[in-house]
């Protein structure tokens, strides 16, 4: 991966350039492995409503997927490893806080 793609946080800084083999690397960066049909709905899920214009509750994420509440931390660790592998854009300094 080119480092220049990413910003100071991790981030990638074009949504434009998020592709599914980097979502892989991205992934094995982060040490989750193989993504799974799981993590696959969940990223859709994340680019698809971050594209639209929103940024969905962590727990919305978790129910629309009938997945359990707190889902993203046992699927990506942590909900700033699913943001990135979904190839979104650095949230800004407040919404990172709660990642």
């Amino acid at each position: 991966m080119e480092k220049e793609t990413f910003d100071g946080d991790g981030f990638l800084s074009d949504p434009g350039k998020w592709n599914e083999d980097l979502a892989r690397q991205i992934a094995v960066e982060d040490g989750l492995g193989e993504l799974k049909d799981e993590h696959w709905a969940v990223i859709r899920f994340l680019r698809e409503n971050y594209l639209e214009g929103g940024l969905p509750a962590v727990s919305h994420v978790c129910h629309v997927n009938h997945f359990e509440h707190q889902c993203l931390p046992g699927l990506f660790q942590s909900v700033k490893s699913a943001w990135r592998v979904a190839g979104l854009p650095n949230p800004g300094e407040e919404a990172r806080a709660y990642m």
